[in-house]
């Protein structure tokens, strides 16, 4: 009992040591991960491709990504999880360097995908912060975690504007490379485990952990929830138009609206900020609203989208002469870009079972990531036909309608699954 009270009394400083070293670990990956946007244009240049050619070196790694997550999934809910992290981060630098020596564009496509394996590591991290966070907090911590997809967007144009003309395309992916192995290590020694579940309110009430081992029956069941099938299908569609601005976003913005390096970097500097701000206050308000109903998470979530539709489409239509407009648009879209993301993970964990929740995410994003993969190439081949203004504005207005119908699903038939997994946690304090 005195080894279970223990558990239950997670020091602070744990829960911080263990909340910077994913957050480290997740900008740097993130880094790597977006440098390719910027990095487009030396490297069709390089090879001498197409959009449609460059889709499919997005499109590769995150097909791998897909395939992944499945494996990655039972690997956390089976073993320990910061070991298995520490693994994800030492594939991403090792295969980081594979794309820098890539000689030809099969190679480099090739290479380039075999990056897309630890790409399916973050359901570890969210298993592990469930454990360490009760509900109600959960979504502020998660927030602070997608925050490095924004800022790792930030430094990753950053390093792409200072030092492709020094360093090169391959350089900088060399340097991305050993920071993944650094941290590697870092996670090797620095992460602890946790028992699963320990942040339960009912373990909490009880003053023990019950835990419970990996079981395929549980995954069945819980691919039986309304919430967990509805949210499955409506990922697939949500990450259509965040793939496809992300991919070619910095393109659009060189070749089409035609500005200055300096209005680039401004532009994307700008989107950037509120993106990270939209993810802070996306969480905070999920977790304040789910205090009050179980349906807290999924309105905020809501709210989103609607706002990101309207901005993102007023700013693709604003004429290329009035910057300071698209700006505002800008402003306004990058508010809303997050609200969705931090309230969707969280909301997996209301309604999963500790011992499956990494399995539980990364069923969500096999969906995500098929989404994601068809993003980039699908826009490639619209742009090559009309632009990418045109391409980027049919996929992100008609993916987000239907996800838009899904959720409101998912809004209706949340809070049965939230009950039932309370119910399910009380049972086992008793029978424990």
């Amino acid at each position: 009992m005195d080894g279970e009270k223990q558990a239950l009394r997670i020091s602070r400083r744990r829960k911080r040591t263990t909340v910077v070293i994913l957050f480290v670990f997740m900008l740097l990956h993130q880094t790597d991960k977006y440098l390719i946007g910027p990095l487009t244009t030396p490297i069709m240049e390089a090879f001498q491709i197409n959009e449609a050619q460059m889709g499919l070196i997005f499109t590769g790694a995150l097909l791998v990504g897909g395939i992944f997550y499945p494996i990655w999934g039972y690997l956390f809910d089976r073993y320990a999880r910061p070991k298995i992290l520490a693994l994800a981060a030492f594939v991403w630098g090792s295969t980081t360097w594979l794309s820098a020596i890539a000689p030809n564009f099969g190679a480099f496509i090739a290479t380039r995908a075999s990056t897309g394996i630890d790409d399916a590591s973050y359901p570890g991290a969210y298993s592990l912060v469930s454990d360490y966070f009760e509900p109600t907090k959960r979504g502020k911590v998660i927030s602070v975690l997608q925050l490095t997809a924004v800022l790792g967007g930030i430094a990753g144009m950053g390093l792409a504007t200072a030092f492709r003309d020094t360093l090169g395309w391959r350089g900088i992916f060399y340097l991305t490379g050993g920071l993944g192995v650094l941290i590697a290590a870092v996670m090797w020694f620095g992460l602890k485990e946790v028992p699963r579940g320990a942040s339960e309110p009912e373990m909490k009430e009880g003053g023990k952990v019950v835990t419970r081992k990996f079981e395929w029956e549980t995954v069945k069941l819980l691919m039986k929830r309304p919430t967990m099938v509805t949210l499955f299908i409506q990922q697939f569609f949500h990450v259509f138009p965040f793939t496809a601005i992300n991919s070619w976003f910095f393109r659009y913005l060189e070749v089409e609206r035609m500005l200055t390096p300096e209005n680039v970097l401004l532009a994307s500097g700008i989107f950037a900020v509120m993106t990270a701000v939209s993810g802070l206050i996306a969480g905070a308000l999920g977790d304040w609203l789910f205090k009050k109903t179980p349906r807290g998470r999924l309105i905020v979530a809501l709210i989103g989208i609607v706002g990101i539709m309207f901005a993102f489409t007023m700013l693709l239509n604003t004429p290329l002469d009035q910057f300071t407009t698209f700006l505002v648009f800008e402003v306004i879209a990058g508010f809303f870009w997050s609200f969705e993301w931090p309230n969707a993970v969280a909301t997996v964990q209301d309604i999963t079972e500790p011992e499956v929740r990494s399995t539980a995410h990364s069923i969500i994003g096999i969906a995500e990531t098929i989404g994601s993969a068809l993003a980039p190439l699908a826009a490639g081949m619209l742009a090559v036909r009309s632009s990418l203004k045109d391409a980027m504005q049919v996929i992100t207005l008609s993916a987000w309608v239907i996800g838009l119908v899904l959720l409101g699903f998912v809004l209706v038939v949340v809070p049965k699954d939230v009950q039932r997994l309370r119910t399910t946690m009380a049972e086992r304090i008793e029978e424990g």
